[in-house]
């Protein structure tokens, strides 16, 4: 089918993010996906986001000139380091497509794409304008999304991702940052002449430790508790230093009820306790890495019900679900623009050293793509 050769074809082209060292960009991908669009006589156009590294949109025509969904997937891959199989040899085998990207998320680009084509091919006029735009950058700063927000007004949005073809609703926020403990270098044959900054963080970690625990009291019908994890630390010179420095990262999971104000206030009064216990040592929590709000679009927005019904008629399980990782629908979301998940695949093969995705679930996928397009806004 040719929705499978053109997912094999877009598996062949390297577009690990350029924010890795193995990492191309995805411009060898922007250019495939801006050739197929012109090939189908679609109305396109690239808008660059960063040196070298552009979106790329497609325009489908609509009844109303008012209304507009957007189809969103990424052309960037995660770094193929690890892996065990060939990332770009897209060898199909047990029902299967192999290779780099071909969960996450390809087969949902490859997915939009056909549908996109199939409509104009059909010369269907959907209900609303359709863009579907494949942008860069979502593995890593989420630049793509952030500039195709600065840009458009939309009704809804159906963003591609490996959610087992179920309609995604809802998911969790992240937020990640530094805390650091400086205390005083000394000989290690004289540690009285110092202060040890990995102690007091040691302290600082069993305090954290139970904050974490208290998180399971609260609880999202579709996501379940937030969730936090100290994933680094980082502390000392060598063995025969006191050492005058300790860092810990945090990745923490939010609700989407959650402010980060808050959230930061909790570990910022641990950080005081610690204080008290410990007054040579200066602790400091810096301002966050990475901040990204949780997803969650009320079930009766028309792009859910419009989901639901089209998986209805598929035979596909139709309720909406919450998944624990990011996307850039969060950012479509906050941009005012009703958004949810879904596309082939799991995300228990995303990043995988083996990755793969269902021959089927693409399909379907393309199918689930084309009903959306064709019935949104009706």
């Amino acid at each position: 089918m040719e929705i499978l050769e053109t997912l094999r074809d877009l598996v062949r082209i390297n577009s690990v993010n350029a924010f890795y060292l193995d990492g191309p960009g995805e411009s060898a991908c922007a250019n495939y996906v801006a050739d197929y669009w012109k090939s189908c006589g679609i109305e396109t156009w690239s808008s660059e986001v960063l040196p070298g590294r552009s979106n790329v949109i497609a325009r489908l025509p609509g009844k109303s000139a008012t209304q507009r969904l957007i189809l969103e997937a990424h052309m960037d891959t995660v770094s193929t380091a690890g892996m065990s199989i060939d990332p770009f040899d897209p060898r199909i085998e047990g029902g299967r497509i192999y290779g780099r990207g071909a969960c996450d998320t390809k087969a949902g680009l490859a997915g939009m794409m056909s549908a996109v084509a199939r409509a104009k091919k059909e010369q269907l006029i959907p209900p609303c304008e359709v863009w579907m735009a494949a942008v860069i950058d979502e593995e890593y700063s989420c630049q793509g999304v952030l500039h195709l927000c600065r840009e458009l007004r939309a009704d809804a949005a159906v963003v591609a991702e490996p959610t087992e073809m179920k309609v995604v609703v809802a998911s969790k926020g992240v937020l990640r940052w530094r805390i650091l403990a400086h205390g005083k270098s000394a000989h290690s044959s004289k540690p009285h002449l110092g202060i040890d900054a990995i102690y007091p963080m040691a302290k600082l970690l069993i305090e954290l430790e139970l904050e974490h625990r208290k998180l399971s009291a609260t609880s999202h019908p579709l996501l379940g508790p937030a969730t936090a994890n100290v994933g680094l630390i980082r502390g000392g010179v060598q063995v025969n230093f006191v050492p005058d420095q300790c860092a810990i990262e945090i990745d923490r999971r939010l609700l989407p009820s959650e402010s980060v104000h808050d959230v930061l206030k909790v570990y910022q009064a641990c950080i005081d306790r610690m204080r008290l216990e410990f007054p040579l040592v200066v602790f400091e929590m810096e301002q966050p890495m990475l901040i990204d709000y949780g997803l969650e679009t009320p079930i009766d927005r028309p792009i859910v019900q419009t989901a639901i019904q089209v998986l209805e008629r598929l035979g596909l399980d139709s309720a909406p679900v919450g998944v624990p990782f990011g996307s850039d629908a969060s950012k479509l979301h906050l941009a005012g623009i009703p958004s949810i998940l879904f596309g082939p695949g799991s995300i228990d093969q995303a990043h995988a050293s083996v990755e793969f995705v269902s021959v089927e679930q693409v399909q379907q996928a393309a199918e689930f793509y084309y009903s959306i397009l064709s019935e949104f806004g009706k």
